[in-house]
């Protein structure tokens, strides 16, 4: 059963994180109101893959440390979990009220250009998506070297 449960972690974190790492990026290339209205409904697609692997991942981890109760001990599993939880706890509380002017402003924007508001707000929740792929670079470093 532990070995079957590592193997949906895996598979979770290439659902869940991979995807994750290109949802800034992809938004970077818009050009226009309307390729930058159709991104971040792919955005939106690719966060849904996103919400259900990292979901998958963290009951599937703590599913093997119910059944391999020394996880629980292991610094490399309490530090991945913690930072595991402090990344899930961003989304609601920084990343989506940083979100909600944008959405508003693609929502309510008239025309093809545009306007520099975007990329102030743009900026702001880009920089917290950025320091929440680093942690998650740090969890999976921890993951594969289990340094501690």
């Amino acid at each position: 059963m532990y070995h079957v449960l590592v193997f949906v972690h895996i598979v979770s974190a290439i659902i869940g994180m991979g995807p994750g790492f290109i949802l800034t990026y992809i938004v970077t290339k818009a050009s226009t109101m309307s390729e930058l209205r159709h991104v971040y409904y792919i955005r939106h697609r690719i966060h849904i893959l996103v919400m259900v692997g990292g979901s998958l991942l963290l009951i599937s981890g703590l599913l093997m440390g119910i059944l391999r109760p020394y996880l629980f001990t292991s610094g490399w599993y309490i530090t991945s979990l913690i930072l595991f939880i402090i990344a899930l706890a961003i989304g609601p509380l920084v990343l989506s009220p940083h979100s909600r002017p944008i959405k508003r402003l693609l929502n309510e924007h008239v025309g093809e250009h545009i306007p520099e508001q975007y990329y102030t707000l743009s900026r702001k929740l880009f920089f917290y998506e950025r320091i929440e792929h680093a942690i998650f670079l740090v969890i999976i470093v921890l993951m594969i070297t289990k340094p501690f």
